[in-house]
């Protein structure tokens, strides 16, 4: 949700100057002339534009082109540094926060332990004072801060930002999150559910070339972040790709927190392992002994994550027949427990999918890792900065 800081304005003029950025947005410098040709805007009004993002800082001077005869004309392009935006990604247990620029690229960052159950002010209080103490450690101001992209670990009500009715997030349910941080920090405030800013994080920093990405989370919790057409889908409430409640096993009597039985969280998430291992009398607790004890080559532990990858692949395989991604990748706790998650997953998509579903389908583990979360969440923040009400509002504190 976005949370305006004022009325913004509106017309032509905000108009014409955002297309002269958006094409500068790529980092290419071009100059005022080729700005003309391209978006067929007069000399005279793509200089005016240029002058009016100059004054903003949001593109600068680059140098020189080639010159044809006389002076040199001047070439400008996106100075991400300008403003800078803030990332946070919220899980179960910890908390993940920082300072990006505007392209989305990490400059400070603080990962730290953090109870979800502790509460939204609790948590939200400790965010916004572990960003405070990045931005002064920068040397910048909160005034340079054009934006907030969190996650969070439950379903979140895309309109609004709020979550809905959270498994693992108790007191959250319906909390405003945007209002409660603009309160502290006037700034757009986006809240997405944490396993689709892992999949902007992922497909920005590792598979920008691919149009439609599947990244699944296999944690706490198992959901999954859908990249079609290049673009994040989060469906008509913000549920899309919530996978961890789809029965995989109808005569379960496994009881999963969503209430219902057989769900493939409570068969194949971190904890469900972990509980399986401890009946055969393994001494587990955490996703991180689960990954510790498949690591070290116990047979049980293998055994166990392998066919946790198994039930995944069975609702994999469905969405491999329905969408046709060109790549799904696994991250989260459980994922790092070597190749045997991902062992499972193949074993059963490759044989439930169509052939031609799967002819050049790769199943890989995340490559952004633990970063996807915060990457995506600072990427949530830049993008909106960069709508017409975003710049607008970036040209309204500097008129």
């Amino acid at each position: 949700m976005l949370v305006p800081v004022r009325t913004l304005i509106s017309g032509p003029t905000a108009s014409s100057a955002d297309e002269v950025f958006r094409l500068l947005r790529d980092g290419r410098p071009r100059t005022r002339a080729e700005l003309a040709a391209i978006t067929g805007l007069a000399r005279s009004t793509v200089a005016a534009r240029v002058e009016s993002l100059m004054g903003t800082g949001l593109i600068a001077p680059v140098g020189d082109a080639v010159s044809t005869g006389g002076r040199p004309p001047s070439q400008f392009a996106l100075n991400p540094s300008a403003r800078v935006v803030i990332g946070a990604d919220l899980g179960a247990r910890h908390a993940d926060i920082a300072i990006a620029d505007l392209n989305g690229a990490v400059i400070s960052r603080r990962r730290s332990e953090q109870n979800i159950a502790d509460g939204p002010e609790k948590v939200l209080a400790a965010t916004l004072a572990t960003a405070r103490e990045l931005l002064t450690a920068l040397g910048r101001d909160p005034s340079d801060v054009v934006g907030l992209g969190m996650g969070v670990p439950g379903p979140v009500e895309h309109e609004t930002g709020r979550p809905s009715n959270p498994p693992i997030m108790p007191g959250w349910d319906g909390f405003d999150i945007p209002g409660w941080v603009a309160q502290h920090l006037p700034v757009p405030v986006l809240v997405d559910n944490d396993v689709n800013i892992m999949a902007l994080g992922e497909h920005r920093t590792a598979w920008g070339d691919v149009d439609d990405l599947l990244f699944v989370k296999v944690a706490t919790g198992i959901g999954a972040g859908i990249i079609s057409a290049g673009h994040l889908q989060r469906g008509a409430q913000g549920t899309a790709g919530d996978i961890g409640h789809v029965q995989v096993e109808k005569e379960s009597s496994v009881l999963c927190r969503c209430g219902s039985t057989g769900c493939l969280e409570a068969l194949a998430a971190g904890p469900a392992v972990a509980r399986d291992l401890r009946g055969l009398g393994e001494n587990v607790e955490s996703d991180a002994e689960v990954v510790d004890l498949a690591r070290s080559g116990n047979i049980a532990a293998v055994q166990a994550v392998r066919q946790a990858g198994r039930l995944l692949g069975e609702v994999l395989a469905i969405y491999v027949n329905m969408m046709n991604p060109s790549v799904i990748t696994l991250g989260g706790a459980v994922s790092e427990a070597g190749e045997h998650l991902i062992a499972g997953v193949r074993e059963v998509v490759y044989a439930r999918s169509m052939p031609l579903a799967t002819r050049q389908l790769i199943i890989a583990p995340s490559k952004a890792g633990r970063d996807a979360g915060v990457v995506g969440a600072a990427i949530l923040a830049a993008e909106n900065a960069f709508t017409p009400a975003g710049l607008e509002a970036m040209r309204a504190e500097t008129a």
